[in-house]
């Protein structure tokens, strides 16, 4: 076999071997980068219990206001249900929004089950109506969850002497009219002649005998106002005297110095003052 015959087998062999050698490597390169898609691992979730539609306090629940949602563990809100069935006919004592979970804490016992103001007053309180106007409601101002000072003019005495005093303050509005809950429009005033108060059942007391007695007008306070007032009550004579200007002090006058002379003449005498 010639030098030129062995020199074109060898290269021959090489090209075969490198060949082979590129096939493998191209093999075990499309094994690298085609990675096997990796399945995500499924979430744990537990159902509960959310509101569909915005649920306004004192409302009570039916199957059609409550939606099923899938929460982690860890997530899941205290006081949680985990079906729609545990809270159907409950009642709110509280707004509940799109999607936010219906807790117990958010729910009034289970033995009110007729809804309304009832629902809504605390343990102890009672609810009390009472007829006003437009100027007792601060022209609409006044919405349910609002504080408000209630003061009453009256007369005092058999002289029917007019006073007008504060008699009840941070007294809760649960109702103005109908509507238990403000307007959701920004702004929006709710004129109406019959607010709703939670009171005690001695405060009840003080408010039948102003409304019956006298004429209320309603002093709407801040949410965040607690402080306590005391007040003597405001009359014509107080009334006609607040913001009236100082008197002047009158000027001194001086005193005189008083000279008594004693003036004898003959057996008679008498007394001269200067």
């Amino acid at each position: 076999m010639s030098k030129s015959t062995r020199a074109l087998i060898q290269i021959a062999l090489a090209l075969m071997l490198a060949m082979a050698a590129g096939v493998l490597i191209f093999m075990w390169t499309s094994k690298v980068t085609k990675q096997p898609t990796q399945i995500a691992a499924k979430v744990e979730t537990v159902n509960v219990v959310v509101a569909k539609v915005v649920l306004r306090r004192g409302v009570k629940l039916t199957p059609e206001m409550l939606d099923i949602k899938g929460f982690t563990p860890d997530s899941r809100p205290g006081g949680a249900f985990g079906s729609v069935e545990e809270v159907v006919g409950r009642v709110l004592n509280m707004d509940v929004g799109i999607n936010d979970a219906v807790t117990a804490s958010k729910l009034a016992d289970p033995s009110v089950m007729g809804g309304g103001v009832s629902a809504l007053i605390e343990p102890g309180k009672r609810a009390m109506s009472v007829k006003g106007n437009e100027v007792m409601g601060l022209a609409g101002f006044v919405r349910p969850g609002d504080r408000v000072d209630v003061i009453v003019s009256m007369t005092m005495g058999q002289y029917d002497n007019p006073v007008t005093k504060l008699v009840l303050e941070r007294v809760k509005v649960l109702a103005t009219g109908t509507e238990l809950s403000p307007p959701d429009a920004e702004g929006k005033t709710a004129s109406v002649d019959v607010y709703t108060l939670e009171l005690t059942p001695k405060e009840s007391e003080r408010l039948a005998l102003a409304a019956t007695h006298g004429t209320l007008n309603f002093a709407l306070r801040n949410e965040q106002d607690d402080a306590k007032v005391l007040t003597t009550g405001a009359t014509k004579k107080k009334t006609i005297a607040a913001l009236r200007p100082k008197a002047k002090p009158r000027p001194k006058q001086l005193k005189r110095n008083i000279v008594k002379v004693e003036v004898i003449t003959g057996g008679d005498s008498k007394t001269l003052k200067f």
